[in-house]
């Protein structure tokens, strides 16, 4: 942990308050894994936190609040899905191999901070515009990186004019949230993981570059 830890009266937490409001919000995070999100009570993540509702709601003004903050640090991690397309090759095999290696690492991001992705889904459904920036957040780190390599096929005339790098940028970037949040649901379908995702591989690199990977 980083920076400053203040309380919710604005006093600097020490060592032993910051490892408490770490210790609560990971038995916060723990328990949106379990529990609907709306079931969570302060009692109760006080209570598996080993202290009580007066101590988080020094750290925390409710329960909203604390999953805010741990969706912020997600939010921060999200940033490195840049690094799956920026600066990479989308021409030849290396272009299979970014396809497959974008559809993994957001697949894993997705595995990795499922709970709190869902309740983050749920706020920007219903409209709350800070759930909604944590959302745009992570998808822009791709949406971004993804139209910028749309626009530089374009310059070396190897993706049609007619694109809007934006907008396939966009869809594809949608159609792999979509697909990331659903992984679970693929097996009632009778679709395996490992049959997931070199399709979904294809299928962003036809939309990247209009043409089936090489072999």
């Amino acid at each position: 942990m980083t920076g400053q830890v203040r309380t919710v009266d604005g006093r600097v937490a020490g060592r032993r308050g910051q490892a408490t409001r770490q210790k609560l919000l990971d038995c916060l995070s723990e328990m949106l894994s379990s529990s609907p999100y709306r079931d969570v009570k302060v009692i109760d993540v006080a209570r598996k936190a080993g202290t009580s509702p007066a101590t988080f709601y020094q750290y925390f003004p409710d329960v909203e609040g604390a999953v805010l903050e741990i969706a912020e640090e997600m939010a921060k991690e999200g940033a490195s899905l840049t690094e799956l397309v920026a600066g990479r090759s989308w021409v030849g095999k290396s272009g299979r191999q970014t396809a497959e290696e974008l559809v993994e690492g957001f697949l894993s991001f997705w595995r990795k901070h499922d709970a709190i992705l869902r309740v983050v889904d749920l706020g920007a459904a219903e409209g709350d515009k800070r759930f909604y920036k944590i959302r745009m957040k992570i998808l822009n780190a791709v949406t971004n990186s993804l139209t910028d390599s749309i626009k530089e096929l374009q310059a070396k005339n190897k993706v049609d004019k007619e694109v809007s790098p934006a907008a396939m940028a966009g869809s594809l970037v949608a159609m792999l949230a979509a697909v990331a949040g659903h992984q679970k649901g693929f097996t009632s379908w009778g679709v395996k993981q490992a049959e997931l995702k070199p399709n979904l591989a294809l299928l962003v690199h036809l939309g990247v570059t209009g043409k089936k990977p090489t072999k």
